[in-house]
Protein backbone atom coordinates (compact mmCIF):
# COMPACT_ATOMS: atom_id res chain seq x y z
CA UNK A 1 0.00 0.00 0.00
CA UNK A 2 0.88 3.99 -0.94
CA UNK A 3 -0.50 6.37 1.43
CA UNK A 4 -1.51 9.27 -0.21
CA UNK A 5 -0.26 12.61 2.24
CA UNK A 6 -0.70 15.79 3.11
CA UNK A 7 1.31 18.02 0.62
CA UNK A 8 3.22 20.92 1.83
CA UNK A 9 0.87 23.79 2.41
CA UNK A 10 3.04 26.70 2.18
CA UNK A 11 4.55 29.22 4.86
CA UNK A 12 3.05 29.19 8.11
CA UNK A 13 0.14 26.85 6.92
CA UNK A 14 0.08 23.99 9.16
CA UNK A 15 -3.58 21.94 8.74
CA UNK A 16 -6.08 22.05 6.10
CA UNK A 17 -9.82 20.94 5.73
CA UNK A 18 -10.79 18.15 3.11
CA UNK A 19 -12.92 19.98 0.83
CA UNK A 20 -14.16 16.93 -1.85
CA UNK A 21 -13.06 13.89 -2.67
CA UNK A 22 -12.69 12.92 -6.72
CA UNK A 23 -12.43 9.35 -6.45
CA UNK A 24 -13.72 6.95 -4.07
CA UNK A 25 -12.69 3.35 -3.20
CA UNK A 26 -12.17 1.03 -5.70
CA UNK A 27 -11.62 3.67 -8.52
CA UNK A 28 -8.74 3.85 -11.08
CA UNK A 29 -6.36 5.98 -11.17
CA UNK A 30 -3.60 7.53 -12.98
CA UNK A 31 -0.05 9.46 -12.45
CA UNK A 32 -1.26 12.74 -11.86
CA UNK A 33 -5.11 12.28 -11.82
CA UNK A 34 -6.83 14.43 -9.06
CA UNK A 35 -7.42 12.58 -6.06
CA UNK A 36 -8.83 15.00 -3.79
CA UNK A 37 -9.36 19.04 -2.67
CA UNK A 38 -7.92 20.70 0.30
CA UNK A 39 -8.82 23.91 1.97
CA UNK A 40 -6.47 25.68 3.02
CA UNK A 41 -6.71 29.60 4.98
CA UNK A 42 -5.45 30.62 1.70
CA UNK A 43 -5.53 28.84 -0.98
CA UNK A 44 -7.65 25.59 -2.29
CA UNK A 45 -4.77 22.54 -3.41
CA UNK A 46 -5.49 19.97 -5.62
CA UNK A 47 -3.70 16.49 -4.56
CA UNK A 48 -2.89 14.36 -7.46
CA UNK A 49 -2.19 10.09 -7.65
CA UNK A 50 1.42 9.28 -7.61
CA UNK A 51 1.02 6.14 -9.19
CA UNK A 52 -1.10 4.13 -11.56
CA UNK A 53 -3.18 1.88 -9.66
CA UNK A 54 -6.52 1.83 -7.31
CA UNK A 55 -8.06 3.50 -4.76
CA UNK A 56 -7.81 0.91 -1.98
CA UNK A 57 -8.90 3.01 1.11
CA UNK A 58 -10.15 7.00 2.04
CA UNK A 59 -8.75 7.33 4.89
CA UNK A 60 -10.38 11.17 6.23
CA UNK A 61 -13.94 12.09 4.88
CA UNK A 62 -14.96 15.41 3.23
CA UNK A 63 -14.93 18.48 6.23
CA UNK A 64 -12.12 16.86 8.05
CA UNK A 65 -9.62 18.54 9.30
CA UNK A 66 -6.29 16.96 8.87
CA UNK A 67 -2.42 18.52 9.19
CA UNK A 68 0.73 18.47 7.36
CA UNK A 69 1.88 14.47 6.35
CA UNK A 70 -1.67 13.43 7.35
CA UNK A 71 -2.23 10.14 5.55
CA UNK A 72 -5.43 11.07 3.16
CA UNK A 73 -5.83 7.71 1.57
CA UNK A 74 -4.31 4.36 0.84
CA UNK A 75 -3.56 3.81 -2.87
CA UNK A 76 -2.57 -0.07 -4.23
CA UNK A 77 0.16 0.47 -7.07
CA UNK A 78 0.05 -1.67 -10.69
CA UNK A 79 -2.30 -3.60 -12.88
CA UNK A 80 -2.07 -6.01 -10.62
CA UNK A 81 -3.77 -3.77 -8.17
CA UNK A 82 -6.55 -2.73 -10.64
CA UNK A 83 -7.16 -6.98 -12.10
CA UNK A 84 -8.40 -7.70 -8.83
CA UNK A 85 -12.08 -5.63 -9.35
CA UNK A 86 -14.22 -7.47 -11.44
CA UNK A 87 -14.06 -7.40 -15.19
CA UNK A 88 -17.82 -5.62 -14.88
CA UNK A 89 -15.84 -2.30 -12.25
CA UNK A 90 -13.06 -2.20 -14.55
CA UNK A 91 -15.35 -1.36 -17.39
CA UNK A 92 -17.81 1.27 -15.32
CA UNK A 93 -14.51 2.62 -14.36
CA UNK A 94 -12.94 2.99 -17.76
CA UNK A 95 -16.34 4.24 -19.01
CA UNK A 96 -16.37 6.93 -16.05
CA UNK A 97 -12.94 8.57 -17.07
CA UNK A 98 -14.82 10.62 -19.81
CA UNK A 99 -18.06 11.09 -17.44
CA UNK A 100 -18.25 14.50 -16.27
CA UNK A 101 -16.86 14.37 -13.00
CA UNK A 102 -19.76 14.26 -10.11
CA UNK A 103 -20.91 17.59 -8.23
CA UNK A 104 -19.93 18.70 -5.07
CA UNK A 105 -21.57 17.17 -2.15
CA UNK A 106 -22.44 20.10 -0.52
CA UNK A 107 -24.22 21.50 -3.95
CA UNK A 108 -26.12 17.67 -4.55
CA UNK A 109 -27.68 18.65 -0.85
CA UNK A 110 -28.87 22.01 -1.91
CA UNK A 111 -30.05 21.93 -5.68
CA UNK A 112 -32.32 18.60 -3.97
CA UNK A 113 -33.62 20.85 -0.75
CA UNK A 114 -34.72 23.31 -3.92
CA UNK A 115 -35.71 21.48 -6.63
CA UNK A 116 -32.78 22.72 -8.38
CA UNK A 117 -32.43 20.67 -11.85
CA UNK A 118 -28.35 20.67 -12.26
CA UNK A 119 -29.01 21.38 -16.03
CA UNK A 120 -29.87 25.10 -14.82
CA UNK A 121 -26.51 25.37 -13.65
CA UNK A 122 -22.94 26.19 -15.33
CA UNK A 123 -20.62 24.73 -13.12
CA UNK A 124 -16.89 26.62 -11.93
CA UNK A 125 -15.08 23.55 -10.81
CA UNK A 126 -12.98 21.16 -12.58
CA UNK A 127 -14.04 19.88 -15.95
CA UNK A 128 -17.42 21.71 -14.98
CA UNK A 129 -18.22 20.48 -11.76
CA UNK A 130 -21.05 22.11 -9.56
CA UNK A 131 -19.40 23.38 -6.79
CA UNK A 132 -21.77 25.41 -3.57
CA UNK A 133 -20.88 28.50 -4.29
CA UNK A 134 -22.63 27.93 -8.27
CA UNK A 135 -26.04 26.99 -6.83
CA UNK A 136 -26.08 30.08 -3.73
CA UNK A 137 -25.67 32.31 -6.56
CA UNK A 138 -27.86 31.22 -8.92
CA UNK A 139 -30.07 34.17 -9.05
CA UNK A 140 -34.05 34.16 -9.76
CA UNK A 141 -33.93 30.31 -10.49
CA UNK A 142 -36.42 29.53 -12.50
CA UNK A 143 -36.47 25.39 -11.50
CA UNK A 144 -36.79 26.64 -7.63
CA UNK A 145 -40.42 25.32 -6.86
CA UNK A 146 -41.69 26.98 -3.19
CA UNK A 147 -42.08 24.92 -0.63
CA UNK A 148 -45.42 24.81 0.84
CA UNK A 149 -44.71 24.17 4.32
CA UNK A 150 -42.42 27.38 4.65
CA UNK A 151 -43.54 30.93 5.02
CA UNK A 152 -41.82 34.03 2.51
CA UNK A 153 -39.08 34.22 5.30
CA UNK A 154 -36.32 32.07 5.18
CA UNK A 155 -32.96 31.65 6.66
CA UNK A 156 -30.00 29.01 5.48
CA UNK A 157 -27.16 28.49 7.85
CA UNK A 158 -24.24 27.92 6.14
CA UNK A 159 -20.29 26.25 7.72
CA UNK A 160 -17.87 29.34 6.30
CA UNK A 161 -14.76 28.29 4.39
CA UNK A 162 -11.73 28.20 5.83
CA UNK A 163 -10.98 31.02 3.49
CA UNK A 164 -13.86 32.83 5.28
CA UNK A 165 -13.14 32.28 8.46
CA UNK A 166 -9.32 32.79 7.83
CA UNK A 167 -10.11 36.52 6.01
CA UNK A 168 -12.74 37.14 9.57
CA UNK A 169 -10.23 36.50 11.41
CA UNK A 170 -7.19 37.91 10.18
CA UNK A 171 -9.09 41.60 9.71
CA UNK A 172 -10.75 41.42 13.06
CA UNK A 173 -6.80 40.58 14.50
CA UNK A 174 -5.05 43.73 12.17
CA UNK A 175 -7.78 46.38 13.99
CA UNK A 176 -7.28 44.60 17.38
CA UNK A 177 -3.42 45.00 16.95
CA UNK A 178 -3.17 48.12 14.81
CA UNK A 179 -3.58 51.33 16.07
CA UNK A 180 -5.23 52.07 12.58
CA UNK A 181 -6.27 55.48 11.41
CA UNK A 182 -7.18 56.37 7.79
CA UNK A 183 -6.39 59.65 6.19
CA UNK A 184 -7.90 61.00 2.46
CA UNK A 185 -7.35 62.88 -0.38
CA UNK A 186 -8.62 63.19 -4.15
CA UNK A 187 -6.65 62.73 -7.56
CA UNK A 188 -7.67 64.64 -11.20
CA UNK A 189 -7.42 61.94 -13.04
CA UNK A 190 -7.39 63.79 -16.24
CA UNK A 191 -4.18 63.13 -17.27
CA UNK A 192 -4.27 59.41 -16.79
CA UNK A 193 -7.39 59.13 -18.34
CA UNK A 194 -5.51 61.48 -21.63
CA UNK A 195 -2.21 58.86 -21.77
CA UNK A 196 -4.43 56.05 -21.72
CA UNK A 197 -6.36 57.07 -24.25
CA UNK A 198 -3.81 58.66 -26.66
CA UNK A 199 -1.22 55.39 -26.16
CA UNK A 200 -3.77 52.12 -24.98
CA UNK A 201 -3.61 50.98 -28.88
CA UNK A 202 0.07 50.92 -29.18
CA UNK A 203 0.51 50.17 -25.70
CA UNK A 204 -1.23 47.06 -26.14
CA UNK A 205 0.30 46.03 -29.86
CA UNK A 206 3.75 46.04 -28.47
CA UNK A 207 3.03 44.32 -25.23
CA UNK A 208 0.14 42.03 -25.47
CA UNK A 209 -1.94 43.69 -22.48
CA UNK A 210 -4.13 46.46 -22.40
CA UNK A 211 -2.62 49.63 -20.10
CA UNK A 212 -5.23 50.05 -17.04
CA UNK A 213 -4.99 51.75 -14.07
CA UNK A 214 -3.00 49.87 -11.74
CA UNK A 215 -0.08 50.10 -13.48
CA UNK A 216 -0.50 53.88 -12.86
CA UNK A 217 -0.94 53.74 -8.85
CA UNK A 218 1.47 51.08 -7.93
CA UNK A 219 3.97 53.30 -9.66
CA UNK A 220 2.54 56.11 -7.82
CA UNK A 221 3.50 54.53 -4.60
CA UNK A 222 6.31 52.68 -5.11
CA UNK A 223 7.57 56.38 -5.87
CA UNK A 224 5.99 57.91 -2.87
CA UNK A 225 7.13 54.51 -0.26
CA UNK A 226 10.97 55.99 -1.40
CA UNK A 227 10.23 59.30 0.23
CA UNK A 228 8.36 57.84 3.12
CA UNK A 229 9.43 54.15 3.86
CA UNK A 230 7.79 53.83 7.05
CA UNK A 231 4.67 52.77 5.35
CA UNK A 232 6.87 50.06 3.52
CA UNK A 233 8.17 48.87 7.32
CA UNK A 234 6.25 46.11 9.82
CA UNK A 235 6.74 46.13 13.60
CA UNK A 236 8.17 42.80 14.79
CA UNK A 237 7.85 43.49 18.65
CA UNK A 238 10.10 46.07 19.96
CA UNK A 239 11.99 46.67 16.64
CA UNK A 240 11.07 48.31 12.99
CA UNK A 241 11.87 46.46 9.90
CA UNK A 242 12.27 48.95 7.04
CA UNK A 243 12.09 46.88 3.61
CA UNK A 244 14.38 47.87 0.66
CA UNK A 245 12.38 46.74 -1.64
CA UNK A 246 8.86 46.86 -2.35
CA UNK A 247 6.12 44.01 -2.56
CA UNK A 248 3.66 45.40 -3.44
CA UNK A 249 -0.36 43.19 -2.81
CA UNK A 250 -3.12 43.76 -5.04
CA UNK A 251 -6.50 42.75 -3.23
CA UNK A 252 -8.68 40.92 -5.77
CA UNK A 253 -12.40 39.51 -4.87
CA UNK A 254 -13.18 36.43 -6.13
CA UNK A 255 -16.44 34.00 -5.41
CA UNK A 256 -14.81 32.38 -2.70
CA UNK A 257 -13.63 35.55 -0.78
CA UNK A 258 -10.89 38.38 -0.80
CA UNK A 259 -7.12 36.91 -1.86
CA UNK A 260 -4.29 39.45 -1.99
CA UNK A 261 -1.46 38.16 -4.62
CA UNK A 262 1.88 39.98 -4.42
CA UNK A 263 3.92 41.81 -7.22
CA UNK A 264 7.36 41.30 -6.03
CA UNK A 265 10.02 43.74 -6.20
CA UNK A 266 7.07 45.84 -7.80
CA UNK A 267 9.35 48.79 -7.39
CA UNK A 268 11.62 47.78 -10.32
CA UNK A 269 8.94 46.63 -12.93
CA UNK A 270 7.87 48.65 -15.98
CA UNK A 271 4.39 49.36 -16.65
CA UNK A 272 4.13 46.62 -18.81
CA UNK A 273 5.16 44.09 -16.76
CA UNK A 274 2.49 44.95 -13.89
CA UNK A 275 0.36 45.17 -16.11
CA UNK A 276 1.39 41.34 -17.21
CA UNK A 277 2.03 40.02 -13.73
CA UNK A 278 -1.40 41.82 -12.54
CA UNK A 279 -3.81 39.88 -14.93
CA UNK A 280 -2.11 36.54 -14.60
CA UNK A 281 -2.89 36.74 -10.63
CA UNK A 282 -5.91 37.62 -11.23
CA UNK A 283 -6.70 35.23 -13.56
CA UNK A 284 -5.04 32.33 -10.57
CA UNK A 285 -6.87 34.39 -8.23
CA UNK A 286 -10.36 33.27 -10.03
CA UNK A 287 -9.28 30.20 -11.20
CA UNK A 288 -8.22 29.04 -7.34
CA UNK A 289 -5.35 28.03 -8.55
CA UNK A 290 -2.62 31.00 -6.48
CA UNK A 291 -0.19 29.29 -4.95
CA UNK A 292 1.57 29.96 -1.28
CA UNK A 293 4.42 31.34 -2.74
CA UNK A 294 2.23 34.02 -4.63
CA UNK A 295 0.28 35.48 -1.48
CA UNK A 296 3.14 35.98 0.77
CA UNK A 297 5.69 38.49 1.62
CA UNK A 298 4.03 41.60 1.14
CA UNK A 299 4.84 44.92 2.31
CA UNK A 300 2.26 47.30 1.35
CA UNK A 301 -1.26 46.74 -0.48
CA UNK A 302 -3.47 48.41 -2.80
CA UNK A 303 -7.16 47.95 -2.77
CA UNK A 304 -9.81 48.93 -5.91
CA UNK A 305 -13.07 48.96 -4.56
CA UNK A 306 -13.67 51.45 -6.95
CA UNK A 307 -14.84 48.65 -9.50
CA UNK A 308 -17.23 47.83 -7.41
CA UNK A 309 -18.95 51.05 -7.49
CA UNK A 310 -17.64 52.78 -4.12
CA UNK A 311 -16.95 56.29 -4.02
CA UNK A 312 -15.14 56.30 -0.71
CA UNK A 313 -14.48 53.56 2.10
CA UNK A 314 -11.43 52.90 4.79
CA UNK A 315 -9.29 49.50 3.89
CA UNK A 316 -8.44 47.59 6.90
CA UNK A 317 -4.58 46.90 7.09
CA UNK A 318 -3.52 43.51 5.49
CA UNK A 319 -1.05 42.55 8.88
CA UNK A 320 1.74 42.97 9.50
CA UNK A 321 1.73 45.71 7.12
CA UNK A 322 1.87 49.28 8.26
CA UNK A 323 -0.25 50.73 5.29
CA UNK A 324 -2.89 50.31 2.41
CA UNK A 325 -4.36 52.78 -0.23
CA UNK A 326 -7.79 52.54 -1.00
CA UNK A 327 -8.61 53.36 -4.81
CA UNK A 328 -12.33 54.16 -5.46
CA UNK A 329 -14.43 55.29 -8.31
CA UNK A 330 -13.71 58.04 -11.06
CA UNK A 331 -16.85 60.49 -10.85
CA UNK A 332 -16.70 63.46 -12.48
CA UNK A 333 -17.50 66.47 -9.89
CA UNK A 334 -17.48 70.53 -10.39
CA UNK A 335 -14.09 71.69 -9.43
CA UNK A 336 -12.29 75.59 -9.00
CA UNK A 337 -9.14 75.27 -11.47
CA UNK A 338 -7.63 78.82 -11.40
CA UNK A 339 -10.71 80.23 -10.48
CA UNK A 340 -12.90 78.84 -12.73
CA UNK A 341 -15.35 76.00 -12.81
CA UNK A 342 -14.34 73.07 -14.44
CA UNK A 343 -15.87 69.20 -14.86
CA UNK A 344 -13.09 66.66 -14.10
CA UNK A 345 -12.85 62.97 -13.31
CA UNK A 346 -11.96 62.86 -9.68
CA UNK A 347 -11.06 60.26 -7.68
CA UNK A 348 -10.98 60.19 -3.50
CA UNK A 349 -8.31 58.05 -2.16
CA UNK A 350 -7.78 56.36 1.38
CA UNK A 351 -4.45 55.87 3.06
CA UNK A 352 -5.20 53.46 6.09
CA UNK A 353 -1.86 52.88 8.16
CA UNK A 354 -0.88 51.80 11.46
CA UNK A 355 -0.27 54.72 13.74
CA UNK A 356 2.27 53.11 16.10
CA UNK A 357 5.23 53.67 13.23
CA UNK A 358 3.32 56.10 10.54
CA UNK A 359 2.85 59.68 11.86
CA UNK A 360 0.13 61.75 10.69
CA UNK A 361 3.05 63.56 8.93
CA UNK A 362 4.58 60.59 6.77
CA UNK A 363 0.74 59.33 6.18
CA UNK A 364 -0.16 62.78 4.75
CA UNK A 365 2.92 63.07 2.68
CA UNK A 366 3.01 59.88 1.12
CA UNK A 367 -0.91 60.23 0.13
CA UNK A 368 0.05 63.88 -1.21
CA UNK A 369 3.41 62.06 -2.94
CA UNK A 370 1.02 59.66 -4.78
CA UNK A 371 -1.95 62.65 -5.82
CA UNK A 372 1.28 64.70 -6.85
CA UNK A 373 2.37 61.51 -9.43
CA UNK A 374 -0.87 60.82 -10.33
CA UNK A 375 -1.94 63.91 -11.52
CA UNK A 376 1.23 64.63 -13.41
CA UNK A 377 2.92 61.28 -14.02
CA UNK A 378 5.62 62.83 -15.99
CA UNK A 379 6.91 62.56 -12.15
CA UNK A 380 7.57 59.39 -12.42
CA UNK A 381 10.07 59.62 -15.17
CA UNK A 382 12.09 62.11 -13.34
CA UNK A 383 13.88 61.95 -9.71
CA UNK A 384 11.51 64.65 -8.17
Amino acid sequence: MIELKVPTLGESVTEATVGTWFKKAGDKVAVDEMICELETDKVTIEVPSTINGVVSKIVVKEGETVELNAVLALLEEGVGAIEKKEMSNIKTAENNIHEKPKNAPSAEKIMKEKNISPSSLKGSGREGRIMKEDVINLPNNQNTLPNASTSMQSEEKVKMTRLRQTIARRLKESQNTAAMLTTYNEADMTAILKIRSEFKDQFFSKHGVKLGFMSFFVKACCKALEEVPEVNAQIDEDHIIYKHYVNMGVAVGTDNGLVVPVLKNADNMGFSDIEKEINKMGLRARDGKLSMDDMTGGTFTISNGGIYGSLMSSPILNSPESGILGMHKIQDRPMAIDGKIEIRPMMYLALSYDHRIVDGKGAVTFLVRVKENLEDPRRLLIDL
